[in-house]
């Protein structure tokens, strides 16, 4: 049944088609009547030709008018046409084309049939030029007239208690602007000078206490040049990230405080990052909170960040330093009346976050602030300090008795140092390389000597070249495998000017045997320095004597290695050597108790049981 009724509705269609077609060109069967269709259909779509057929709206409502819009031919916006949006859109497009077939044609079947036969092949002819679009938008604001409105005395401007708009956030800071503005003159230059003098006046006293307790930063012009652009250049980033939404102004004081502490002194870094925010906090207008949150923010970092031995620890640092400075904005707040909502709490944890983003920042930065001041943060010495460092492993292979030596002096020179509070970790480092020289000539030092003594066919002048040397090479060891410079100091200054006494007293002897014998100059026989310049290379220095001189203890009681300190560090201070590196005398004493305890342990003697015997 189905071929057959499909049969059916072919011939039924095919039917309609040829009476179509039939009745169709019985209407244009004369060349008259073929040129009065041509005209009518013509101007039936002459609308559609002059403005187009628009699928749908291609615009937003914020982005144009959605009623009218102005139509050009492609690449010649100068013709271009305004028209109504409803006229141009396809569905109107199509009643419109419809209305005027009937006119030109005349209401009836033909242009019912003729509008059947356009209608499906339709379509938009319009294409949104956004070029063009947006230089329409320019050219009307350009031509919009400024709009002024106008607020007397007493008009609130933001109500209490409500959240303010960016708008209403703007107007506050034109009335700000408007209320200095309008300032007298005289007014103006006293608040000026006042800031200025404030400013000055703070600066001065800063630099008062940098030359009582941190003069090594005035003797250095590069660090003075550098903390200055570091202030002025944190007043600067703090600004800028003040002037947006984010208000991230508490980031580059951070920053600048834990680069001060790292560089120079974590008191120095409390005094300067507290200036730095009193600056920044005036120049802004801001109140006593803001100040208090980022004081506190700047001394919870410094206070917490002592010996950096992992990059973990700076992130850990700004987690707690973050908590401080959320829970103080939030408490400094209260005190000036705030309520507790929502905007304080989100205030708050933003300030916390922020400083939580400046512990990781710092993180990155680390190696470029050691490498910038030439400093060593705990973590660079640990890395630097590995055994599988390739100069240590050379001289475990050229020098193995050295390399005991020089573990042994570390070992007693860290616990020195930080029973004085001086860098204990430093001074063990240093120690691990400050007789590296030795490896290029080791059979020439007692440590590495077997039977046979080298100096014994040497004059004594000779013999001292040879030991002296090995500072000088060693500075230059150190130097080739890019040692930090705190560690070639410690190498080249743990003799001194100390005299090879040795040596000296065997060309003495020579000379007086020899009655033409020329007088000993004793300056050649000195190491050429410099002079221990700072604790930790004077403490050093004591170690290195001590662990070499206490090897020729026969009976090594605690009595006679306290009696072998006290010697060794008097002749040293006698010698002048610890005049360069502020060491006090109460400071030299803790040394030589702590050295004396170190040795005695290391010497201690075993207990005999009644049953043992000494072996053979």
């Amino acid at each position: 049944l189905e071929p057959a009724a499909d049969k059916v509705a072919a011939e039924r269609l095919a039917a309609d088609a040829l009476r179509d077609f039939q009745f169709f060109r019985s209407r244009i069967d004369t060349k008259d009547k073929l040129q009065l269709f041509e005209k009518s259909v013509d101007q039936a779509f002459a609308e559609l030709e002059n403005t187009g057929v628009l699928e749908k709206i291609q615009h937003a409502y914020d982005e144009g008018n959605q009623n009218e819009i102005d139509v050009h031919p492609v690449g010649n916006p100068a013709e271009s046409v305004r028209v109504q949006v409803p006229r141009v859109l396809l569905i109107e497009a199509k009643a419109g084309l419809k209305s005027r077939l009937e006119e030109t044609l005349g209401a009836g079947p033909f242009a019912d049939r003729v509008f059947a036969w356009v209608e499906p092949k339709l379509s938009g002819t319009l294409e949104i030029d956004r070029d063009g679009t947006d230089r329409a938008k320019r050219e009307a604001v350009a031509k919009t007239p400024t709009q002024f409105v106008r607020y007397a005395r007493g008009d609130v401007l933001s109500e209490a208690n409500v959240p303010v708009s960016e708008n209403g956030l703007v107007l506050l800071h034109r009335e700000h602007d408007e209320f200095l503005h309008q300032r007298e003159t005289r007014q103006r230059v006293a608040r000026t000078l006042a800031m200025l003098g404030l400013f000055a006046a703070m600066f001065a006293l800063s630099g008062f206490y940098i030359h009582l307790h941190h003069r090594q930063v005035l003797d250095n012009l590069g660090n003075v040049a550098a903390l200055l652009g570091l202030s002025a250049g944190t007043v600067v980033l703090c600004m800028l990230s003040s002037n947006n939404a984010w208000q991230a102004e508490i980031v580059p004081l951070l920053v600048f405080a834990m680069t001060v502490a790292i560089a120079f002194d974590e008191d120095l870094a409390l005094l300067l990052a507290a200036e730095v925010a009193l600056v920044v906090v005036v120049g802004l207008g801001w109140g006593l909170s803001t100040y208090v949150t980022l004081a506190a923010a700047a001394a919870a970092l410094v206070f917490w960040m002592g010996r950096i031995r992992s990059r973990s620890k700076l992130i850990y640092v700004g987690l707690w330093a973050g908590a401080v400075a959320t829970l103080t904005q939030i408490g400094s707040s209260l005190l000036e009346e705030r309520s507790l909502d929502a905007q304080l709490l989100y205030e708050a944890g933003r300030t916390g976050v922020w400083t939580l983003l400046a512990g990781f920042l710092m993180t990155g930065l680390l190696p470029f602030v050691e490498r910038w001041f030439g400093v060593l943060t705990d973590l660079s010495l640990l890395e630097i300090g590995d055994v599988a460092h390739p100069l240590l492993q050379e001289l475990v292979r050229r020098a193995p008795g050295t390399y005991n030596h020089s573990i042994n002096v570390a070992s007693l020179a860290e616990s020195a140092a930080q029973a004085i509070g001086a860098r204990g970790l430093l001074v063990r480092v240093g120690a691990y390389f400050h007789d590296i020289g030795k490896m290029l000539k080791p059979a020439y030092f007692v440590e590495n000597q077997g039977k046979e003594n080298r100096h014994e066919s040497l004059v004594p002048a000779m013999s001292t070249l040879i030991i002296i040397a090995h500072v000088k090479e060693g500075v230059e060891l150190a130097r080739q495998y890019n040692l930090p410079q705190p560690i070639v100091d410690l190498i080249g200054e743990h003799h001194g000017t100390t005299l090879v006494e040795y040596f000296y007293h065997r060309a003495a002897e020579r000379s007086q045997a020899d009655p033409h014998g020329e007088e000993v100059d004793e300056q050649s026989y000195r190491y050429p320095g410099p002079k221990p310049r700072t604790r930790e290379s004077a403490v050093l220095m004591l170690a290195d004597a001590v662990e070499s001189a206490s090897r020729t203890l026969t009976e090594p009681t605690p009595a006679r290695i306290g009696h072998l300190v006290h010697e060794l560090a008097m002749k040293r201070l006698l010698d002048g050597q610890f005049d360069e590196c502020g060491l006090t005398l109460e400071e030299l004493g803790i040394v030589e108790q702590s050295l004396v305890k170190s040795l005695t342990a290391v010497y201690h003697g075993r207990v005999k049981y009644p049953d043992q015997r000494t072996a053979s």
